[in-house]
């Protein structure tokens, strides 16, 4: 029958019951067309049940009972048969039937009611009519209900991986060719064209998201994998086409390539005519990520030669045609496929897809045939014009699109189609086991089939050969962030690809073979001798070249990784070159670079790919010098340089072995030329680069240390080479670590001290005090220094920076000397009547003291200098208390005598202090009188307290204060209240 109908029983858990469940399902034509299940799960696939039950009748034919449709059974039946057939339904589902019964007895007792009209009566057991559409079953408000919600989770909780399963399923279902993967795709765009995200996006202006992005190109992909479906019918495909013209033209549609506007040729015709140099950008048309798809709606499979390609391994040429040129065969009588290549890869994909697996390795030989032709007729055409580019040192670009990052994905198609021939299949295993690791698949070698003789080439050979030629074509970058972020992106693909496949003989030979043409090649290979400007970096595919060649042919991995080292477009140099590309010329904004927006992730591939030859060639003087020129030729970044300069020290200074010696001085040779890069620019991370330079001489020894120290000038500033670099190299540790004996330690010593002196004399105000302690142990330098900073001491240095280096002198027991400079600091001083809280007071109290521990000569000399910088009361007044609690001379200067006697305030050199602190007293009462406000008087009466204490000091002071608060009360009478209070403390 065509109905399928039974119980499933769910055995119980630990948490559930024993749940029993009603199933039915309907077929037509080897199809599951509907199914019910009492379980009520909401999905687009099958729940258990009804697959159980599906097996079950798969499995066990004969347990199923077959019975004829139900209207031949009630065929048979008389008259009251039929009653008591329909009378025992309604008792035994009352609640669910009577109902329906009711209605449908009146309606059919009513002569002219609607069921009267039609002849017969239906029958769910019986199958469908022979015209009537059959597909499987697919419930299509789930699939809705399920995009709407994955979207709306905007590609988090796992959603967009949700998604992408549904995208695998449409897969599927056309691998089976199933026509419910169209519908089941129609129904996803429309929830993605509907999505509210995209007219939001659209009116800020900003992109799609990322992980959004790649499901908008997987989708357009899919539609171009539908349309080219080699047996859908006429109707179908024009269908197909007004479906995707109506959303190509909302304008929420999202574009090809990410952002606005983009010149990618035509799927169909690709070799645009290059005449249109000075088309507009503005003129070129919209292309929406459904616009391949549109395009491929024009594409047909009824060419014959492609029918002879896809239908028979053996379709070559009569072999006496193999003489001249032909479009058809090459030389050995196989046939070609001269379509642009991202459209016959599309073909390609859409054969696998569509469950045409043979065919589709057919096209796949053709197409690649058809590339080696190419690539030969490009090396002859190149070896003609060598001498000519490599005088211009500039190339056009023949490929004007590329085919890494190209929305078809071209190289990967192919690439999937050869691995998937040689795939081994192990038993019983999942493409991805349920942790989401897959294990890495393991390939074996199958002979290409082909009618020519055997040259003993595999699939796999091939799927290696052609994902090399692709990601070595030489390529434009592409305008805007997306289009080149997804160069970068499906080259980490490719490359992910490649490191499955075990290199053994056959594949190695295929690999140098290929390196081999792309260093030769000419304008079609990024890897050869001469590339254009803008060319797509190789630094990626290089590194993954060099590591994959290094143990079968060092010679080439080396060179290649070199070859594939440069950065054109940061080369100030280089020349334009032509560019058959009308956005390249007509550039709405002139500027110097081309905007690469993944420029810092390509220099850091470029670094990488440095990394990898620094770290193989450890050990190997030459190699490593060839490497070393080539980064400092192409790496423009210190900062990349100084990450290498670090990886290098890292490798050549294992834990567990001695260090590699020439490894260490390629690190400390990169670690000098960022220190020359960053010495007169700005950089964060300098103090970090120079300490580690350091460490990186010390590692190297004593020879590098001093090789520094003698050239410091063209490597650091003064301050970094007395502060960080001596002061390192003259510690301790750094002596321990050298174990170095005395000449060589006294070697090291000479070099800071002359380093010390120089500095000094470039720049005395930062390094003075850093000059100073390095020479301590030399009387001669430490005289030198000294002599350096008095020199400069009138002009160019700062109180503060005396101050410092004063007390430095009196510590290390020059007190005279110390003396000096602090008469020198306090020339440069200046501190007015309200600064009693400046920080260099401390300073100038310090330097009195040490004056007066001097003697009087001392205390004479800078008394003169403190009344001439300080202006502020307390100061002064804490100064001539503190001159007046104990003798001069304290310090006890060899050959001195001192009395051993207090000073008197009469005489000089205190008279002299003592009428600047009443004179500061006065005029600081002044001006606080000017602005004082009722709440500050308590203060200022406190104030006038301390003042009367120094007024005392002088002979005459009682009567002097008395007349100084007379002259307040007159000058002030109008603030009564703060004079009341003057009246109440001081009469």
């Amino acid at each position: 029958g065509f109905h399928l109908s039974g119980t499933v029983t769910e055995p119980a858990t630990a948490t559930e019951p024993e749940m029993t469940y009603k199933v039915a399902i309907s077929f037509d034509r080897c199809k599951i067309t509907s199914v019910t299940c009492g379980c009520g799960n909401k999905d687009i696939f099958y729940c258990a049940h009804v697959v159980a039950l599906s097996l079950y009748r798969i499995r066990k034919p004969d347990q199923v009972k077959l019975r004829l449709p139900i209207s031949e059974t009630l065929f048979q039946m008389n008259r009251d048969q039929l009653q008591k057939f329909v009378q025992y339904l309604i008792t035994a589902h009352h609640t669910e039937v009577l109902p329906t019964a009711q209605k449908l007895a009146d309606e059919i007792l009513s002569s002219n009611s609607e069921i009267n009209q039609v002849h017969g009566a239906p029958d769910p057991t019986a199958g469908a009519s022979i015209d009537d559409e059959n597909c499987w079953h697919l419930d299509e408000e789930q699939v809705r209900e399920q995009v709407k919600l994955f979207l709306s989770q905007g590609g988090y909780y796992g959603s967009g991986k949700q998604l992408n399963s549904m995208f695998a399923k449409v897969r599927e279902m056309l691998r089976m060719r199933d026509s419910n993967g169209a519908r089941m795709l129609t129904l996803i765009t429309e929830q993605f064209m509907a999505d509210p995200r995209l007219s939001l996006w659209r009116q800020q202006g900003t992109g799609i998201t990322e992980k959004c992005r790649q499901l908008w190109d997987e989708l357009g992909a899919l539609w171009v994998c539908v349309v080219l479906n080699p047996h859908c019918k006429l109707e179908e495909k024009s269908c197909w086409l007004r479906q995707l013209r109506k959303w190509g033209e909302m304008d929420v549609c999202p574009l090809e390539d990410g952002n606005y506007g983009n010149e990618l040729p035509n799927i169909t015709n690709a070799l645009t005519q290059s005449s249109g140099h000075s088309q507009d950008s503005l003129a070129r048309p919209r292309r929406t990520v459904f616009t391949r798809a549109i395009e491929g709606c024009d594409l047909h499979w009824q060419d014959s030669h492609l029918q002879r390609i896809i239908s028979s391994d053996f379709y070559v040429s009569p072999s006496y045609q193999r003489e001249g040129e032909s479009l058809l065969f090459n030389s050995q009588g196989q046939p070609l496929w001269l379509e642009h290549v991202p459209t016959a890869c599309a073909r390609v994909d859409a054969l696998r897809s569509h469950g045409y697996p043979r065919e589709a390795l057919r096209l796949t030989v053709a197409i690649i045939n058809t590339l080696r032709l190419q690539q030969q007729r490009q090396l002859e055409i190149y070896k003609h014009q060598k001498k000519e580019l490599l005088q211009r040192g500039a190339t056009t670009i023949t490929n004007l699109e590329g085919w890494v990052g190209h929305p078809l994905n071209p190289i990967g198609c192919l690439f999937l189609t050869l691995t998937e021939a040689c795939r081994l299949e192990e038993e019983n295993c999942l493409e991805i086991s349920d942790t989401g690791d897959s294990k890495p698949p393991v390939y074996q070698h199958v002979p290409v089939a082909t009618g020519s003789q055997d040259n003993g080439e595999s699939y796999l050979s091939l799927a290696l050969e052609v994902a090399l030629m692709g990601m070595g074509q030489q390529r434009v970058m592409p305008e805007g962030l997306y289009a080149q972020d997804k160069v970068c992106r499906n080259e980490e693909q490719i490359i992910a690809r490649l490191q499955d496949l075990e290199l053994d003989p056959v594949l190695v030979q295929t690999l140098r073979k290929q390196c081999i043409l792309l260093l030769e090649g000419g304008p079609f290979s990024g890897l050869g001798e001469v590339i254009h400007r803008e060319s797509v970096p190789m630094h990626t595919f290089a590194k993954y070249l060099f590591s994959a060649l290094l143990p079968h042919d060092a010679d080439l991995a080396y060179k290649l990784a070199l070859r594939a080292m440069r950065l054109p477009v940061l080369e100030t140099t280089a020349p334009s070159g032509d560019v058959s590309h009308p956005h390249h010329l007509v550039s709405v904004v002139p500027s110097r670079y081309p905007r690469w927006f993944t420029l810092g992730h390509l220099e850091s591939q470029q670094c990488e790919l440095a990394s990898t030859m620094l770290t193989a060639a450890k050990g190997d003087m030459l190699r490593l010098r060839t490497v070393l020129e080539a980064i400092q030729k192409n790496i423009h970044s210190s900062s990349l340089i100084f990450k290498l300069a670090q990886d290098a020290f890292k490798i050549a200074t294992p834990a567990d072995s001695n260090s590699d010696t020439t490894l260490l001085n390629v690190a400390l040779e990169l670690g000098l030329q960022v220190m020359r890069m960053t010495l007169s620019t700005l950089n964060w991370r300098r103090r970090e680069m120079v300490r580690w330079l350091v460490t990186c001489a010390t590692e190297v020894g004593v020879r590098a240390l001093v090789s520094i120290l003698q050239s410091w000038y063209s490597l650091f500033t003064p301050t970094e080479a007395t502060s960080i670099v001596a002061a390192t190299v003259m510690s301790h540790n750094t002596i321990l670590r050298l174990s170095l004996d005395y000449p060589q330690r006294e070697e090291l010593a000479s070099c800071a001290r002359t380093l010390a002196l120089q500095c000094a004399m470039k720049d005395p105000q930062n390094c003075a005090l850093s000059a100073l302690t390095l020479c301590e142990k030399d009387h001669i330098a430490f005289e030198t220094a000294y002599q350096i900073v008095i020199d400069a001491a009138s002009t160019g240095m700062t109180y503060t920076q005396l101050f410092t280096i004063a007390r430095y002198m009196e510590h290390r027991g020059y007190p005279l000397r110390a003396f000096k400079l602090a008469s020198l600091a306090m020339t440069h001083l200046n501190l007015a009547y309200n600064q009693d809280t400046h920080p260099a007071i401390n300073d100038v109290l310090w330097a009195c003291a040490l004056s007066h521990s001097l003697g009087k000569n001392e205390l004479a000399a800078i008394i003169p200098l403190v009344v001439k910088s300080v202006h502020c009361a307390t100061v002064l007044s804490d100064i001539l208390r503190r001159c007046t609690m104990t003798a001069p001379g304290l310090a006890g200067i060899p050959g001195r005598r001192n009395s051993g006697k207090l000073m008197s305030t009469d005489k000089a050199p205190l008279r002299q202090l003592l009428d600047a602190t009443i004179s500061a007293y006065i005029n600081t009462t002044h001006s606080r009188l000017t602005h004082i406000s009722p709440r500050h008087y308590g203060e200022f009466i406190e104030f006038l307290s301390k003042a009367r204490e120094t007024f005392l000091l002088a002979q005459d002071g009682h009567i002097q204060f008395a007349q100084f608060i007379d002259n307040l009360k007159q000058i002030y009478k109008g603030k009564k209240k703060l004079m009341l209070l003057v009246r109440e403390r001081f009469g």
